[in-house]
């Protein structure tokens, strides 16, 4: 079976020491451009959005009715909104919800898609068949559709979108991790740990887990992006955060109507939309590559 992410191969002694085994990966992935370039990029966005009460110029819902529509200049560094709201400020303050909201929909996703995949991998037999055939019926569905009946079931609001878009990841890491685990478990150490009397339980935790997870911090990485995207598209659709919420889908759906007459009410938030999601796609890449045990030399 050939898949789409890398499987670890068993762990095996190594002359070098854990030190030097990191130190020679980070200088690997350092040696990228792409993925240094995101990196840096990633870095500052989350810099600026930690440091957003230090950075940000003007409160983000605050209103300033006589510079609404206003044009960048040396005052409001990205112009102004339709309720002179000063755009800098909200997008600083916009990318702690939208990195924020990312990385629990990931994590969330990851731990429960990773537990289904890794049992039924592991448990096979009709138990696998009928918890594939069910995540083949879920990913049938577009995610931001799923994510939209969720949210349409729970109600708007930020903590409703992340549970409505790591249920529709959910059978992404699900399906991957179930067919990295169909190739560890083959594996002779498996059978082994088999032969001394250990119990399913602690296979999954002891041996499956950690050859796995490889898998699972690419596939992580490269899905924190779409959460971010997916989380912004709710957004866009009045289903996640809620006015005067800084966040980045919901500026956009702010200025698409005044896109002809203040083109940055869209254009900034939406450049750093495509920033961050660029910055994590790279890093995902090129994780994706050293984790590979088939390119670990190269």
């Amino acid at each position: 079976m050939t898949l789409p992410f890398p499987v670890a191969a068993p762990l095996v002694t190594s002359d070098l020491t854990r030190s030097q085994r990191a130190l020679r990966f980070i200088r690997r992935f350092a040696r990228h451009t792409g993925a240094s370039a995101g990196v840096a990029i990633l870095l500052v966005l989350v810099v600026c959005t930690i440091l957003a009460p230090f950075i940000a110029p003007f409160d983000p819902t605050e209103t300033d009715v006589g510079a609404r529509l206003s044009a960048p200049d040396s005052i409001h560094w990205l112009g102004v909104d339709l309720h002179g709201r000063d755009i800098f400020s909200r997008i600083v303050w916009g990318g702690r919800y939208s990195l924020a909201v990312g990385m629990a929909t990931v994590l969330l996703a990851l731990v429960v898609g990773s537990t289904i995949g890794i049992f039924l991998g592991y448990r096979g037999g009709r138990v696998d068949a009928i918890g594939s055939r069910a995540i083949d019926v879920l990913l049938g569905f577009p995610s931001v559709v799923m994510a939209i009946l969720v949210v349409a079931v729970l109600g708007v609001g930020l903590v409703n979108v992340v549970i409505a878009v790591a249920i529709a990841q959910i059978p992404r890491f699900a399906r991957v991790v179930r067919g990295a685990v169909l190739v560890v478990k083959e594996q002779l150490y498996i059978d082994a740990a088999r032969a001394i009397g250990a119990n399913g339980r602690h296979i999954m935790v002891r041996h499956l887990v950690p050859n796995v997870m490889p898998t699972l911090i690419v596939l992580g990485t490269l899905n924190l992006g779409d959460a971010i995207l997916s989380t912004a598209t709710l957004s866009f659709l009045g289903l996640g955060a809620q006015p005067p919420a800084p966040e980045w889908g919901a500026m956009l759906n702010d200025g698409r109507d005044y896109m002809r007459y203040a083109p940055w009410m869209m254009f900034f938030p939406g450049l750093a939309l495509f920033l961050t999601v660029m910055s994590v796609n790279l890093i995902g890449d090129r994780l994706s590559h050293l984790l590979d045990p088939r390119a670990r030399n190269k």
